[in-house]
């Protein structure tokens, strides 16, 4: 749905940011700025900065920032339309009626009237739990552990031993068979009419990240098999895309992620404290889950079973988290089978413990290759160490190359430079090794500099924001062209365009980008911490040579692409050199 840039500027104009986030993070303010602890991750001493003057706010720990949608993007997990209409309710503002075309408006009808359907289920089931016919399921739930607020919580429920007893409740209230199918609750079989799919089982509601119901997975009470049954894939289900508990686990404030392989060792990790478990729901890890992580932490503990299937399951799901560019960690359960378990025998302190000792994932998967080999004899020894180096051949950056075989070696008593050789004789062996390439000098030095540049127009936008003065002095030497490609310039063409129409509003610049990342780097731009300096006359110097360096950069850019037959560009480019000439006479003042 497309919205005008007016109706999203009114009503980012009317949900001030510090009101909106002061109902999250206690705010103090200081100076003329509130500051709080970041809620995007784990700090001390707030260094989470909320202006009202800019409507912006910014974390100078972890480079969280943005605008009142930003905020609500990154700490709701919303998307930037649901964020714009939760602003809109808030402050009372109509937005407009979507326009679908026909087949869109059939499909967005269809997942809202599937979503409505899986939310009645869900409360059907917490309502049977609860009533007679429920006494063996939560008889089954007490079993294990669970008090009543957790099930409360997780919307535990209980589907009756009639098998259509679901069906004939969703018909009374309207549904029709092909959306009750197409919610994937019912089957139609010409020989046995309609059943339901889930029937004398403890039900288990799978939500996605904002709450809503979208499947089920239930257990059976009884030897019926099988003894876990999900919702088949359905238009609001992909199960290879959503992971269980990741609705509550996303506001938990830990940095990392304890991943499960069943729903009991979510909500008993939850119940015992630990509200960062989540588990993939009756599927292996899929890079599509990994992705879905990588939206939330960069670190992982995998809590997988610890028999020899849940260490397959954890061997498979390393790799799959390592191209992501998430961490892997393993913590050990035994002498226990899985988290449920330990935390039913040990308690909560005990497995805190156990995440304080979580080995390495890497490391890991050496320990589960030294079962294959006799480590006692000198032939076992040397097979499981070409092996090891043929692992560590897969890491494509030297340096953590270079760090792991340092720690192979360590572990395993053996000399450093001794594996590193035999590292290399292995990926020349499998023909991994790539011919060894020196970036020149001149390279580095062309990179360093361009680094400078970014940096440098990062606190010249910073400078531009905070004052028109500063603004006004340089406005004829500096113009949006001099900022490099992409997100840099096209911040720079809003801003001189707010100025020239004497409108400056950093807040209203982010409106014009709806993606998250964007928002952050946006974020930033306004934000580039400029070194103490103590006199305005070395300020005044600082921001002059930010300048020179900028406007220098630009035209060394446009002197490397200008074609020598553009008679206009060349005159362009020797304006710019006096410029650059005048600029170097000229006193930048810092009111």
């Amino acid at each position: 749905m497309y919205y005008s840039d007016e109706i999203i500027e009114e009503v980012r104009s009317k949900n001030d940011i510090v009101d909106v986030i002061s109902s999250y993070v206690k705010l103090q303010k200081k100076g003329s700025s509130y500051f709080g602890l970041c809620p995007f991750h784990n700090e001390k001493s707030p260094s989470f900065s909320v202006s009202r003057q800019k409507q912006m706010y910014y974390c100078f720990g972890c480079g969280a920032g943005g605008n009142v949608f930003t905020f609500l993007m990154e700490y709701e997990n919303y998307t930037f339309v649901e964020a714009l209409r939760y602003l809109a309710d808030r402050a009372g503002v109509d937005l407009p009626e979507e326009e679908y075309s026909k087949e869109a408006r059939e499909r967005a009808d269809t997942r809202a009237i599937l979503l409505e359907i899986n939310k009645v289920a869900a409360q059907y089931y917490y309502v049977q739990l609860k009533s007679s016919q429920g006494v063996q399921g939560l008889t089954y739930l007490k079993k294990r552990g669970l008090s009543d607020e957790t099930i409360k919580a997780f919307g535990l429920g209980y589907s009756n031993k009639y098998s259509d007893d679901l069906y004939r409740y969703l018909k009374s209230k309207g549904y029709k068979d092909d959306m009750i199918a197409k919610a994937g609750l019912i089957t139609i079989d010409e020989k046995h009419g309609v059943y339901d799919k889930f029937w004398n089982r403890v039900m288990f509601p799978i939500m996605d990240v904002n709450s809503r119901v979208i499947g089920f997975g239930g257990r059976v009470m009884g030897d019926a098999k099988p003894k876990y049954l999900n919702s088949p894939e359905t238009m609001i289900f992909d199960k290879s895309r959503n992971l269980y508990g990741l609705n509550r686990a996303r506001s938990s404030k830990k940095p990392y992620f304890l991943l499960c392989e069943g729903y009991m060792d979510v909500i008993s990790l939850h119940q015992a404290g630990f509200t960062n478990a989540v588990a993939s729901l009756g599927t292996a890890l899929t890079p599509g889950h990994a992705s879905l992580i990588k939206r939330y932490v960069q670190e992982v503990y995998l809590t997988y079973d610890s028999d020899g299937a849940g260490t397959k399951a954890a061997l498979r799901a390393l790799p799959i988290l390592k191209d992501a560019g998430i961490t892997a960690r393993i913590i050990r359960m035994e002498p226990y089978k899985d988290p449920d378990e330990f935390i039913k025998n040990l308690g909560a302190e005990a497995f805190e413990e156990r995440i304080s000792k979580a080995r390495n994932g890497f490391m890991f998967s050496l320990e589960v290759l030294e079962r294959d080999y006799d480590m006692n004899s000198p032939e076992g020894r040397t097979d499981f160490m070409k092996e090891a180096a043929k692992k560590l051949v897969e890491f494509d950056e030297e340096i953590e190359r270079n760090n792991y075989i340092e720690a192979v070696a360590k572990t395993y008593h053996v000399g450093f430079e001794d594996l590193r050789k035999l590292v290399g004789k292995m990926a020349v062996q499998t023909g991994l090794a790539k011919p060894a390439s020196r970036p020149k000098a001149s390279a580095d030095r062309e990179k360093q500099k361009e680094n400078g540049v970014f940096t440098s127009q990062k606190i010249l936008l910073t400078w531009l924001i905070e004052s028109e003065d500063i603004f006004r002095q340089i406005e004829r030497y500096i113009v949006p062209e001099d900022f490099s490609e992409g997100l840099y310039r096209t911040v720079a063409e809003l801003l001189y365009k707010q100025y020239e129409n004497h409108e400056v509003n950093p807040a209203q610049i982010m409106n014009h980008f709806t993606d998250e990342e964007e928002h952050r780097e946006v974020a930033s731009l306004f934000h580039t911490r400029i070194k103490e300096l103590t006199t305005i006359q070395e300020q005044e110097k600082a921001l002059k040579e930010t300048v020179i360096r900028v406007k220098d950069y630009s035209i060394e850019e446009a002197t490397k692409n200008l074609d020598p037959t553009d008679m206009a560009g060349l005159q362009r480019l020797m304006n710019a050199k006096r410029e650059l000439q005048d600029l170097k006479a000229l006193h930048i003042s810092i009111n």
